[in-house]
């Protein structure tokens, strides 16, 4: 009887009848979090975006960056608008984030966990590195039309100890993160909306949403736009640059 069982399943599974139990612990986790890090941008680019933090009241609060990246963890951002915060720029290598701020002496140092927009996006949000460089995925699970990726921070200077990723399968971009701290509390939920062509062959949801339980009521939205690849010298993500960003805009 054992050997009729063992025939029957190797037939359903040479028919593509049914798919192995272990077919999706063959996915390779850390490579799949790599590609979905270049499609969500390239190596090194330019881009535009606005961010709306809405209140409980409905009133809005605007501001639009122009945002230059290079690499896995060098990035750069100069506030357009609006006029208070204008000439405002950030700066970020690896671990480390500075803001600059128009006619005051050095650029401040800043933490991942306050927010130069005062909104519920973080400046681990605004200023994200690509997700491989901070996490490592400890699983991935399939749900249908999407995957799951559950990943661990590498160290406890991220943001977020945890992250839940569900990633459409075909696109390979999230749909929406859940990202929890170290005892399991939900943080913030990140909704990727709006699959949007760049050009060039590169296409990204254009919308960032999130809320909170932490901030009920409130509410952040970040658009993305002109997003294309653009190589940059090293230069610009230094301190002394810091002031001249918007100077790459020309």
């Amino acid at each position: 009887m054992r050997n009729a069982h063992t025939f029957i399943l190797a037939l359903i599974l040479a028919l593509g009848l049914a798919q192995p139990v272990w077919s999706a612990q063959a996915i390779d986790g850390d490579e799949l979090l790599r590609t979905i890090d270049r499609n969500l941008a390239p190596e090194s680019y330019e881009s535009y975006r606005k961010i709306i933090n809405i209140e409980p009241d409905g009133s809005k609060r605007e501001y639009t960056l122009y945002t230059v990246k290079k690499g896995q963890d060098r990035i750069a951002s100069v506030f357009l608008t609006p006029t208070s915060d204008k000439g405002r720029a950030t700066l970020r290598l690896g671990e480390n984030m500075w803001l600059h701020i128009p006619n005051v002496g050095k650029p401040v140092r800043i933490t991942s966990l306050q927010s130069v927009t005062g909104g519920i996006f973080n400046n681990a949000d605004i200023m994200r590195l690509d997700f491989h460089v901070e996490y490592t995925v400890q699983g991935v699970e399939d749900k249908g039309e999407s995957h799951l990726l559950r990943l661990k921070a590498k160290t406890r200077e991220v943001a977020y100890d945890r992250l839940e990723m569900l990633v459409d399968k075909q696109a390979l971009v999230p749909t929406e993160i859940r990202c929890l701290a170290a005892s399991g509390m939900l943080i913030k939920t990140l909704y990727f909306k709006k699959p949007t062509d760049f050009g060039d062959g590169f296409k990204r949801p254009a919308v960032i949403e999130t809320d909170s339980p932490l901030h009920k009521g409130y509410k952040s939205v970040m658009i993305f736009a002109k997003v294309q690849r653009r190589d940059l010298p090293d230069e610009v993500f230094t301190l002394n640059y810091l002031p001249r960003v918007e100077s790459l805009r020309q």
